[in-house]
């Protein structure tokens, strides 16, 4: 009865906005006892999820068709901005550790999920500045240089990438090549950024104004409004949360789409605070604050 009534309540919802994408219905994810509730990434084939902790502790993958948990690693930071391979086999995540010093360092791991092997592809250091995962190749960037790796023994290429540095600059790597875009002047801080699958457009989101979609080479600035941590679910769509808070607590949050055409529409309900959403194949998961995780399933 209850994911009757929150397929009910979605549908109401969607029926008093545009219509962005499809949805057949919403239902939540029965997780293992002791399972982590962050939701950090679901395959491309939308056949499994990555869990990790609100602090990005560890990672652990989650068939949805059979419910069998595999523990990925333990590690601190593997959580953040993981990656999956185009087919599901190789998931690349980063490992946080401490050195001598005492200073922050951050390697770059694969696991192979039909071996279970794990490799090192970038060893710690204090440059790493972003991975990505473009079909089977992974593309790191330290010190501002690319360097890509094939992960199924076909050609690597390096892909095009882009990220936000340390400082919050907004940086686009074509060709190995870096370099930096000002598509609101200088002195902004961007945050949340992605390239769309098609490698031609830059989402970002910058502080204390709204989210932004720019070309590649920082011209056709769109504007799509108030969209915290929005990811691509395809080239003409995003989604992320419009999320609100007391200082204290989070007060709403409600998981939204938005087109390049300008089109939002509200894919959750108010009796829910959904938030940090992932997308993959047809479907789109989020956590709530209460520690579930809901998926909504997409129709074509």
């Amino acid at each position: 009865m209850k994911k009757l009534v929150l397929t009910l309540a979605l549908c109401a919802t969607l029926s008093a906005g545009a219509q962005v994408v499809n949805v057949s219905g919403i239902e939540r994810v029965n997780l293992p006892e002791d399972a982590a509730t962050q939701v950090a990434a679901i395959s491309p084939a939308g056949d499994y999820l990555l869990l990790s902790t609100d602090t990005h502790q560890g990672l652990t993958k989650l068939d949805l068709a059979t419910g069998e948990r595999t523990v990925i690693t333990n590690a601190t930071g593997a959580g953040y901005n993981v990656r999956i391979s185009e087919d599901g086999n190789n998931i690349v995540y980063r490992q946080t550790s401490i050195n001598d010093k005492k200073l922050r360092q951050v390697a770059v791991q694969n696991y192979n999920v039909v071996t279970h092997a794990t490799e090192q592809l970038v060893k710690p250091t204090r440059e790493l500045q972003a991975v990505q995962v473009t079909g089977n190749t992974a593309t790191t960037v330290t010190k501002g240089k690319a360097k890509a790796k094939s992960l199924d023994g076909t050609k690597a290429v390096k892909a095009t990438m882009a990220y936000a540095t340390q400082n919050y600059e907004l940086m686009v790597n074509v060709n190995g090549k870096a370099r930096q875009l000002t598509p609101l002047g200088a002195g902004k801080r961007y945050i949340w950024v992605s390239l769309s699958p098609n490698g031609e457009k830059v989402l970002f989101f910058v502080s204390g104004d709204a989210a932004y979609v720019c070309n590649i080479d920082g011209t056709g600035l769109q504007k799509l409004g108030m969209l915290h941590a929005a990811k691509w679910l395809n080239d003409n769509v995003v989604v992320g949360m419009n999320d609100k808070d007391n200082g204290e607590v989070y007060t709403s949050s409600e998981i939204v789409a938005v087109n390049l055409q300008g089109q939002r529409q509200v894919l959750t309900g108010n009796d829910m605070i959904a938030m940090y959403p992932q997308c993959g194949g047809d479907k789109i998961a989020f956590t709530t604050d209460a520690g579930e995780v809901y998926m909504i399933n997409l129709t074509k």
